[in-house]
């Protein structure tokens, strides 16, 4: 397992964008997915976006496709989500993490190790 490092969040303001970044270290994901998620008070863990690193293939949530941009940087060991057009709904902590070997799709229990989070607040 990976250690998983998230940052990018803030609060912002509807209509404004924001990048959240996850570093990795300490261990190969080349044939493990990585995965976005985030979790509102009071509500599930909600899948996002996720990437199986080898190939590249990624998969999005309905609810953000067309918005959400998920991109890496295979050299900096790091995974980006591109965030437009953000809504109020859209705040929450967001949380990046590694999926079982060949696992990069909605289920969070098939994610083995997770990052601490990263606020993101979208006021009107």
């Amino acid at each position: 397992q990976v250690t998983l490092v998230e940052s990018g969040g803030e609060s912002v303001h509807t209509g404004d964008s924001l990048r959240l970044s996850c570093v990795f270290s300490g261990g190969s994901i080349s044939r493990h997915g990585l995965g976005w998620f985030r979790q509102a008070p009071g509500k599930e863990r909600e899948f996002l976006a996720s990437i199986y690193w080898l190939s590249g293939s990624t998969r999005y949530a309905d609810s953000v496709k067309g918005r959400f941009t998920l991109s890496r940087d295979k050299d900096k060991n790091t995974m980006y989500l591109q965030m437009n057009s953000l809504r109020p709904e859209d705040t929450a902590i967001y949380y990046c993490a590694q999926g079982s070997p060949g696992y990069y799709n909605i289920d969070p229990r098939r994610y083995v190790s997770w990052g601490q989070g990263t606020q993101v607040t979208v006021s009107s």
